[in-house]
């Protein structure tokens, strides 16, 4: 087999799922991470199961399942009335895929179960602490220049994939624009292990509508898999990150959702900014733009991890194409596919579950809430909801744009 080099720039979960599908797809792979270790901060965590599909693709599903939490269900809430709206089931898709439900598994962990998967792989590396500063290509091939432990040296390959986050340098250097916005309010993350579900009967994926302030609750297994609970909201424009991380401030939003919360069950807060954006080009030549590098969204709906995922999928199929000497038309196939379902699906689905959850015209915000009861109550229209928010109508729709 022609054992093509391809370089990966990012070992976040769509550059080490890339990576490693490459790996067992024949490539050579080089992947390179400026950070100096894996990020366990909480970042996303809930994985639908169109991508579940695609981790059992590559051999580690069962291994994935057993480090986080299955959810059958998710529900929708009014903070307002402190009742229950609607609660969607993924038993309903159970003639749809092999995983009728979603997993919480931190993103982190799945970087942690790849990369010694990638180091058993023949001519495939990983490497941490190690920035990329420049990329370049021509018809033969792509030059990157890294820098690690203040030495600077150039590693040649056939193919670049920038999946090195939301500041990516590789769309940078390609000079491709990153359209779209930034929310003016930040979102905050508060980490409790309170026990929300014996409090208050929720599920572990939980979307709460509120005038005056909405928020997620879902839970997570931890490292220590004895589990604990993130609370999701937005802070206001005037509020700065002291001021939403201070103790009377994380006290007061926890309580909005559980008065008999306590600061002594919080182990981690800190807020962040929250875009919604798509690069104009995901591919430029010889180099590819996936996750984060490619598109941005809010996580309402847990969707850009999983999106992620499936670009790193679709990738690797491409680059199998351009081994083969596949024409422009071919492998061009990628940028229109994977732009096209992140603004048919990921945009249009974020934009608007934000829009459901802060919504705060009360005749509005009932057609919403009404929308959803109605949909809940509709088996038909149940599963056409799941099939859209699993993403498994994205991978079909995929199938369709050539």
């Amino acid at each position: 087999m022609d054992a093509r080099h391809v370089i990966v720039a990012g070992a976040g979960p769509t550059g080490v799922v890339a990576a490693l599908a490459c790996a067992q797809r024949g490539f050579r792979v080089t992947l390179v991470e400026s950070a100096s270790e894996i990020d366990d901060n909480p970042r996303a965590a809930t994985t639908h199961p169109s991508t579940l599909e695609f981790i059992a693709r590559l051999g580690f599903v069962d291994e994935f399942i057993s480090r986080g939490l299955l959810c059958r269900y998710f529900q929708f809430w009014d903070r307002d009335s402190g009742t229950r709206v609607a609660q969607f089931d993924h038993e309903l898709l159970r003639d749809e895929t092999p995983y009728p439900y979603a997993v919480q598994t931190e993103q982190h962990k799945l970087v942690q179960m790849v990369l010694p998967r990638l180091a058993d792989m023949p001519g495939c590396s990983w490497s941490f602490g190690t920035e990329l500063l420049d990329a370049t290509q021509d018809d033969r091939g792509v030059r990157v220049t890294v820098r690690r432990d203040g030495q600077t040296y150039p590693i040649e390959g056939d193919y670049l994939i920038g999946a090195d986050g939301g500041r990516s340098t590789v769309r940078k250097l390609l000079g491709v624009a990153f359209e779209g916005y930034t929310f003016p309010e930040r979102f905050t993350v508060i980490t409790s292990v309170h026990d929300f579900e014996r409090s208050l009967g929720c599920c572990y994926r939980n979307y709460m509508a509120g005038t005056q302030e909405w928020a997620m609750l879902f839970r997570v297994a931890g490292d220590d898999m004895q589990g604990r609970w993130r609370a999701v909201m937005p802070t206001r424009e005037s509020e700065s990150d002291e001021q939403a991380l201070a103790d009377e401030s994380v006290l007061a939003r926890l309580r909005g959702i559980d008065a008999s919360c306590s600061l002594d069950d919080v182990v981690h807060r800190k807020t962040y900014n929250v875009h919604q954006r798509v690069a104009e080009r995901f591919r430029v030549g010889r180099i590819y733009l996936a996750g984060d590098a490619s598109h941005l969204n809010n996580p309402i709906g847990g969707l850009g991890l999983n999106c992620g995922i499936h670009d790193a999928m679709e990738l690797v199929d491409t680059l199998e194409a351009a081994r083969a000497g596949a024409d422009e038309q071919r492998l061009d196939r990628y940028h229109r596919r994977r732009r096209t379902l992140n603004m048919e699906f990921i945009q249009e689905q974020t934009i608007n579950n934000k829009k459901r959850l802060e919504e705060k015209d009360p005749a509005a915000r009932a057609r919403r809430l009404d929308e959803l009861r109605a949909t809940e109550a509709d088996p038909a229209r149940h599963k056409a909801f799941l099939m859209r928010s699993s993403l498994i109508a994205s991978v079909r729709r995929a199938a369709t744009i050539d």
